[in-house]
């Protein structure tokens, strides 16, 4: 995809890696909507952060749990663009045990609301728009709570419901890849733990113990957390170098999945 004049939707824009990713498409000539609810002061620096970009940017607020405000979301953007190219679809609501405690149900719908429902009604939402460009696409974002659960050093960090939510995402990332083709397509990037979302640069990291925070390095193939310029790359690759990949999960865990279990050297064998 050619992306100079391109327009993208960023939702969970307001800081971290939805930010990155919204920076990073201005920086390649993107006009970029940026959608946000939460962390309000985070606003100022989001506006200074686009204000020096030569591309059209729109920031706007929406609580994505209002199934009506997407309509008006997606409304807007093509209201104030004229097309919508590129939806990145980053949204996600996670209590960490260790912050919340058990399951009240109030946080089981959230997470349900959050990370699933919402981002089934923005793909719905936006899909004319995008099947309209001829040459759209689709970015989910998930979590290897969807492969691990609560197990493990992940144990204190992802809950039942959160990863029950995140393995719905790559369902419906294969089914909105059949739905969409062949003018749009619709891959899924899984996150591991990064800085700025079940890393060091969260709320919930300063309630882990050293020895809980080591054992989640420890558990890790390359034995750190991803940084924001990691998904960045991961994005732009699918954006502009893999026009032949939908419905497919790229999974960006620095080896999380595999690392708790080792490779016993080879044995000598009885011939």
């Amino acid at each position: 995809m050619e992306l100079k004049n391109k327009v993208a939707l960023v939702l969970g824009s307001i800081k971290g890696i939805g930010k990155g990713i919204g920076l990073a498409l201005a920086e390649k000539g993107v006009n970029v909507a940026l959608n946000y609810f939460d962390w309000e002061e985070c606003l100022d620096d989001l506006k200074k952060d686009f204000a020096g970009k030569k591309v059209n940017h729109l920031i706007v607020k929406t609580d994505l749990l209002d199934t009506e405000a997407i309509h008006l979301l997606i409304k807007r953007v093509f209201d104030h663009f004229g097309r919508l190219d590129i939806l990145i679809n980053n949204i996600e609501r996670g209590g960490w045990p260790v912050v919340h405690g058990p399951y009240v149900k109030e946080q089981w719908d959230l997470e349900f609301s959050t990370t699933l429902r919402a981002k089934q009604w923005v793909f719905d939402a936006a899909l004319p728009h995008l099947k309209d460009s001829g040459d759209g696409i689709v970015i989910n974002f998930s979590s290897i709570s969807g492969i691990v659960g609560r197990s493990g050093p992940a144990s204190y960090v992802f809950n039942d419901g959160y990863a029950t939510a995140n393995r719905g995402v790559s369902q419906l990332t294969e089914t909105w890849a059949r739905i969409a083709a062949p003018q749009v397509r619709v891959n899924e990037i899984m996150l591991g733990f990064f800085e700025t979302r079940h890393g060091e640069k969260t709320r919930g990291w300063k309630l882990l113990t050293h020895e809980q925070k080591q054992a989640i390095i420890d558990h890790t193939l390359l034995k750190k957390p991803g940084a924001i310029d990691d998904v960045v790359k991961a994005v732009l690759f699918m954006i502009k170098h893999a026009p032949f990949m939908t419905g497919s999960v790229l999974r960006l865990d620095g080896g999380y999945v595999l690392g708790g279990d080792k490779v016993e050297p080879m044995p000598k064998g009885v011939l």
